[in-house]
């Protein structure tokens, strides 16, 4: 049984590193569009969250994608920003971000799993991660793996999608999100079953006070969480105790 779990794990990883492979060249673009261009306050609300905490900290950005949020957390005059990922194209695209922004002397793209993440223990100050944990294969290992390699009193960031609480806001939001993301995802990108993953794994996401006992569970105290855009989309902090 164990190791039909393993195997479950490593063929969901697999399709989810080739699904963000083949939409890579046109995640940016997407993201944009389908967030009306909300995704770019979102992250400078981000690094907000976890600004003026340290001096020139050493920044481990998990799911880091297209590096949008390790480029963002420039703001933070960083000694080193390593981001990880388990898809070679979405890192090709970001270092060719950074290549142009001169920053490669500040930020390194390294493929990588979240849940085996390949650094040492007690290695990073501060761990963010934007729109990336609903993807891990188990959310409590990838966490606790995250805690591992924070300092003591090293600071978790989150950023995840979530469901908002008003009612009609709720529906409008449903009905946008299960129906017209995917259709518009299906014609801009080249993999059909991208845009509707993505409503179906933030509905499967445990969002809010069950998120906050996840993280408490990997190690981390002095949790808050601050909702964006009524709701639409959460930042989780903490620290490890």
């Amino acid at each position: 049984m164990e190791e039909e779990r393993v195997i479950a794990e490593q063929d969901r990883k697999s399709a989810i590193g080739k699904m963000f492979d083949d939409i890579a060249d046109r995640y940016d673009f997407l993201n944009h569009l389908l967030s009306f261009g909300m995704d770019r306050s979102w992250r400078a609300e981000a690094v907000r969250s976890v600004s003026e905490r340290y001096e020139n900290p050493e920044i481990l950005d998990v799911a880091t994608g297209t590096g949008d949020l390790a480029i963002s957390a420039m703001k933070l005059n960083p000694r080193h920003v390593a981001g990880i990922d388990i898809s070679e194209k979405m890192l090709e695209e970001a270092r060719m971000k950074i290549s142009k922004k001169g920053l490669s002397n500040t930020i390194e793209m390294i493929c990588g799993d979240s849940e085996s993440i390949p650094f040492g223990d007690q290695t990073f100050d501060i761990a963010m991660i934007a729109f990336g944990v609903r993807n891990f294969s188990d959310r409590l290992k990838g966490l606790m793996e995250i805690n591992r390699v924070l300092k003591e009193g090293g600071m978790i960031m989150v950023m995840e999608f979530s469901l908002p609480d008003n009612f009609l806001f709720k529906q409008v939001y449903f009905f946008y999100f299960t129906k017209l993301l995917p259709l518009i995802g299906r014609i801009f990108s080249k993999n059909r079953t991208a845009y509707r993953y993505l409503p179906e794994s933030v509905m499967q996401f445990p969002d809010n006070e069950q998120f906050v006992k996840l993280v408490a569970r990997a190690g981390f105290s002095g949790i808050e969480q601050k909702k964006l855009t009524r709701g639409i989309a959460t930042i989780y902090t903490g620290f490890k105790t």
